[in-house]
């Protein structure tokens, strides 16, 4: 049976970290949950205050997808992460939705971290509606959001509501498109309001605000805009048709109001979804890339028909195993069926399949194109990996997984946590592929690694509140490289005799540098059979298991070429054991002569700051040793970007607070390895001296 796509909605819910999302999410789950079984007799004791319980109900609510229905439309509703840790998860989220309800604090307003959460879904280009919460909250002003959202943010909110009182008078919502007054009693149950007439005193006010949003709509329609100049009055369909497709094409964003916690104005944000979101086939198909990760010019079309194409977008662990969320952008998936992981390469059998309501999952046998569902029981799927037809392969997006840049050792503070603490670092690592654990051969300690500060402050502050593990944090290490700046020509003997069979290898070689990135490349150019083609794997083998230690300060060599030019060899007492001896005796002799140096990370680094704090931000940045790559100012504020040395920016997001009153924002990645100057290596050097010594 084919599904109806245009009642589906997949859909996010945004916000800053204290604007309601979660009591947001609670509340569109009890009222759709509650439609969904109808004929159930509402009790008053239901709903209590579930401020206790959000805790532990806040984790069960937003596993990563739920479904729920709103007059005849399915919500998959995906959990977006309220915090931004500047790695994978954001874009992955916002990868899956095709809408999104952005909330924001009635008190608060636009706060930094909305601000981020808005330029990620601009980038994205996802659709979205507005909606202000907490109006019963004291200093609450519906009014001053919505200025604060065309000032800061820089977008058009579409007033379709406007609130019947303000803080503790909040009473309901007029519904500018009905001149409909909802007016909810204060038992805290949704279900309980009345329709009214709009109050008199807010009659003008609402007829202003009515006009310019037919306005602003009709905009959208060339047909219905000469129809409206020649003064006809308009149907509410034909309006919401124009309100409809300017929500799509992020002409504007409806914006509504109410306060969650009290259960008033909910159901206005649900007929919007239904009324203004896109529904799946309404936003522009996903890019197919071979598995090299170029583009093929294909499309993952939202047809049931066509080959599967599906994005494992979040892996959570919960007491019934691992479960894989997993977007489908096309063709269908049944319980049984192999598919192939395009990152890889090898196939899985889906055994069970899920759907997840509000509070209970149901087993499912099939899913189609549009579809969010759970895999149970996935081996090796990683955020982000493509699962697709076998025999019609395409991946959706390239896996570019940047390296960890930043590692800092951990180790629990209760004696005898290292086993438990292990478990659940291996968890976090299957969920966040920028996430690395290592442990130190030589210090034995456990070292995890990330994309920065941030990245690694929530990873220790996962372990502590998900799994109950507290760890003492060592100092952040940066992850530096060596390389060499010359080429030299060198030569090594390698030659045993005691007793019996001896060993023997020489080999004639050439170290240089290799192209920056390259990594480590093996060539020979024997010839004659000096050194015969058994033994050459022998001598790679040598070189590729000295370059993980560098000789400045024991960092792995990176760019590094060696060509194996000539040699000898003796019929008796050589062997691939002793060419390989010789190659890493070689590394050892040749590579100080090379001219070695140190690499540090370079970090792109994207700020956003107020324009009056512009100067300060580029001063620090300057004493950071960072490379202004550009600036730009728009209307929320200017955009600063640089190449800085990672090691010079620790702690930036508290100096950057400071700097911009709280209101400057960044995000840092990995973009490429350049040398150290010659006082910042020296002081690694010294380190590294000392930290050996300690060890030994």
């Amino acid at each position: 049976m084919k599904k109806d796509l245009t009642r589906y909605r997949n859909i996010g819910i945004f916000a800053h970290v204290d604007a309601g999302k979660t009591t947001t999410t609670e509340r569109i789950l009890k009222l759709t949950g509650k439609i969904h079984k109808i004929g159930e007799v509402h009790d008053g004791a239901a709903t209590t205050d579930f401020m206790e319980q959000e805790q532990e109900r806040g984790i069960t609510i937003q596993s990563a997808a739920t479904s729920c229905f709103w007059k005849d439309h399915q919500f998959n509703i995906i959990d977006t992460p309220g915090h931004v840790d500047f790695t994978i998860e954001v874009y992955r989220s916002l990868k899956v939705l095709d809408g999104g309800i952005g909330v924001f604090c009635g008190s608060g307003g636009v706060e930094p971290q909305s601000e981020t959460n808005w330029r990620y879904a601009n980038d994205s280009k996802v659709a979205r509606i507005i909606y202000v919460n907490k109006l019963d909250r004291t200093g609450a002003d519906f009014y001053r959001v919505v200025k604060q959202v065309e000032d800061i943010l820089a977008a058009k909110p579409l007033v379709m509501v406007l609130p019947i009182g303000t803080e503790d008078q909040f009473t309901g919502v007029v519904d500018l498109l009905t001149r409909e007054a909802w007016i909810w009693d204060e038992s805290g149950d949704p279900m309980n309001y009345k329709i009214k007439e709009v109050p008199n005193d807010m009659a003008d006010k609402v007829e202003a605000y009515r006009e310019a949003l037919i306005e602003t709509a009709v905009e959208q329609d060339d047909a219905l805009l000469e129809k409206y100049l020649e003064g006809e009055e308009l149907t509410i369909e034909e309006i919401k048709s124009c309100i409809r497709k300017g929500t799509i094409n992020l002409s504007f964003f409806p914006t509504y109001c109410g306060s969650s916690f009290k259960n008033k104005g909910v159901q206005l944000v649900l007929d919007a979804v239904v009324d203004y979101l896109p529904n799946p086939t309404e936003v522009p198909p996903q890019p197919e890339m071979d598995l090299e990760g170029n583009e093929t010019g294909g499309f993952a079309i939202v047809d049931a028909e066509k080959p599967l194409r599906a994005l494992a977008f979040k892996i959570m662990d919960d007491r019934f195993g691992a479960l894989t969320f997993t977007r489908l952008y096309s063709g269908t998936l049944s319980k049984g069926d192999t598919v192939l992981n395009t990152a890889t390469g090898k196939t899985e059998r889906v055994s069970r399949l899920v759907e997840m309501h509000a509070n209970s999952r149901e087993e499912i046998e099939s899913a189609q194109a549009g579809d969010i569902v759970a895999i149970v029981g996935m081996k090796n799927v990683q955020t982000g990996h493509t699962l697709c037809d076998p025999k019609n392969a395409a991946t959706l997006e390239p896996m570019v997984f940047p390296e960890p840049v930043i590692s800092i050792a951990v180790k629990p503070k209760k004696k005898g946590g290292d086993e438990k603490m292990a478990m659940a670092l291996s968890k976090m690592v299957q969920e966040d592929p920028s996430f690395h654990m290592e442990t130190d051969e030589e210090s034995g300690e456990t070292i995890i690694k990330g994309m920065g500060e941030l990245h690694l402050d929530i990873k220790v502050d996962i372990l502590k509140r998900t799994h109950g593990i507290e760890v003492e944090v060592g100092k952040p290490q940066v992850a530096y490289r060596e390389s060499v700046t010359k080429r030299l020509e060198d030569s090594y003997t390698h030659k045993k005799q005691s007793g019996g069979s001896g060993q023997y290898g020489k080999i004639d070689y050439v170290i240089e540098p290799g192209e920056p990135g390259s990594g480590f490349q093996f060539e020979s150019k024997v010839t004659g059979g000096n050194v015969p083609r058994e033994y050459w794997p022998a001598v790679q083998k040598g070189f590729e298991s000295s370059i993980v230690k560098g000789v400045l300060a024991g960092y792995p060599c990176v760019d590094l070429k060696v060509t194996l030019t000539d040699g000898g060899y003796h019929p008796v007492d050589s062997s691939a054991i002793a060419f390989e001896i010789a190659a890493r005796a070689a590394y050892r002799q040749t590579l100080p002569k090379a001219g070695p140096q140190l690499l540090e990370p370079i970090m792109k680094v994207d700020v956003f700051t107020p324009d009056d704090y512009m100067g300060d931000v580029i001063g620090d940045l300057n004493r950071r040793r960072g490379m202004i790559k550009s600036q730009e100012t728009g209307a929320m504020g200017a955009r600063i970007k640089a190449d800085v040395p990672l090691s010079e920016m620790f702690g930036y997001i508290g100096d950057l607070r400071t700097m911009t009153s709280g209101r400057g924002q960044f995000s840092m990645e990995f973009s490429h390895y350049s040398p150290c100057p010659a006082n910042v290596a020296e002081e690694v050097i010294k380190e590294a001296k000392e930290r050996a010594a300690a060890l030994a």
